[in-house]
């Protein structure tokens, strides 16, 4: 059997551990429910985020609290003007044999041999670190002197951008963009949420998160997820949703007066494994159209390229995607 293999038993287990995974990051985080769980999503089907917000609205603590509840070795890059390659992979340092005097080369890893990777302000980075990063994400190796090099298992980046600072950002073009599994905009606090903010972050009372899973419980959970039932008529809904971002084929107006490019296949595997994710994050063995629904923004947001009519009126993918939703037929029968 493999080591990923897991019985139903254990499978209850492990849904009750992410149901207390996402109560021990609440203990930090106030509010945020669905960015929260956009984020554990994104985890559970094995892919990455890209987390957009402006400053201060905890961004980085949320990861940083996310890797104290799990199990896992976590980094931090913070991404600047200057930042290498090298920096962020590894370089291979000049070493001396005590007992024979010979030297050699050692490859020493980089932030990105962890399992939990925080780049910050992804967007202040040049493109070749950029580059360096995609292959991580997309090939979950790195390559150093003609030396390819494995990852750790788990491997989760979260990066995150600022939306409104962007003199001197190299904003990343869309071929990366694509390799984000989700891209997940963060907005400000409710009323209430905010003033609970206060009152819990200006006292001397820290609180305590404890781990809650560890790498293979996680491995075996990104196992189980692409085991949840999709009903065929779901996959078929998908299929004319993704082929409906594309103006060339789409029969909806609003495609074609405002969208330059749709989104390819990639985004259709994306939205399937995320909602299989959700269904799975909330008890479920199968997929609704309310899962659908719900991942169909953070999956296409940065799939969906808006053409110079749409930046001047100020319509966004997201119009788009709502658009979508409303327009593509559904599949009739009980699957909501």
């Amino acid at each position: 059997m493999n080591t990923l293999e897991i019985s139903e038993t254990t499978v209850k287990d492990l849904l009750g551990k992410l149901a207390q995974l996402k109560s021990e990051i609440q203990k930090v985080i106030v509010g945020q429910d669905i960015i929260l769980e956009e984020i554990i999503v994104a985890l559970l089907a094995g892919g990455h985020c890209l987390l957009e917000g402006v400053p201060g609205l905890a961004k980085t603590l949320m990861v940083r609290t996310m890797s104290q509840a799990l199990h896992l070795n976590f980094r931090r890059i913070q991404f600047t003007p200057d930042l290498m390659p090298t920096d962020i992979v590894g370089t291979e340092i000049l070493e001396e044999d005590h007992a024979t005097g010979k030297r050699f080369f050692k490859f020493n890893k980089g932030p990105l041999f962890a399992n939990i990777v925080l780049a910050d302000e992804i967007n202040r980075t040049p493109p070749k670190t950029q580059a360096a990063l995609l292959e991580a994400m997309q090939e979950f190796e790195v390559t150093y002197g003609g030396k390819t090099y494995k990852l750790d298992r788990p491997f989760f980046i979260l990066a995150t951008q600022n939306p409104i600072e962007q003199s001197g950002t190299y904003p990343l073009p869309e071929a990366q963009l694509d390799r984000f599994l989700l891209y997940v905009k963060i907005g400000y606090p409710s009323e209430q949420e905010e003033r609970n903010i206060l009152s819990s972050t200006t006292g001397n009372k820290k609180a305590e998160v404890l781990p809650v899973l560890n790498a293979t419980e996680i491995q075996q959970l990104q196992a189980f997820v692409r085991d949840v039932s999709i009903n065929e008529e779901l996959v078929q809904y998908v299929t004319s949703l993704i082929r409906a971002t594309r103006p060339d084929t789409s029969s909806i107006a609003y495609i074609k007066e405002f969208v330059r490019w749709g989104s390819g296949p990639r985004a259709g595997q994306a939205l399937i494994l995320t909602a299989k994710a959700r269904a799975l994050l909330k008890g479920r063995y199968a997929v609704l159209m309310e899962d659908i629904h719900a991942m169909a923004p953070p999956v296409l947001r940065h799939r969906i390229l808006m053409n110079f009519k749409a930046e001047a009126e100020n319509i966004s993918s997201d119009d788009v995607t709502t658009t979508l939703l409303q327009s593509v037929e559904r599949p009739k029968g009980r699957l909501a």
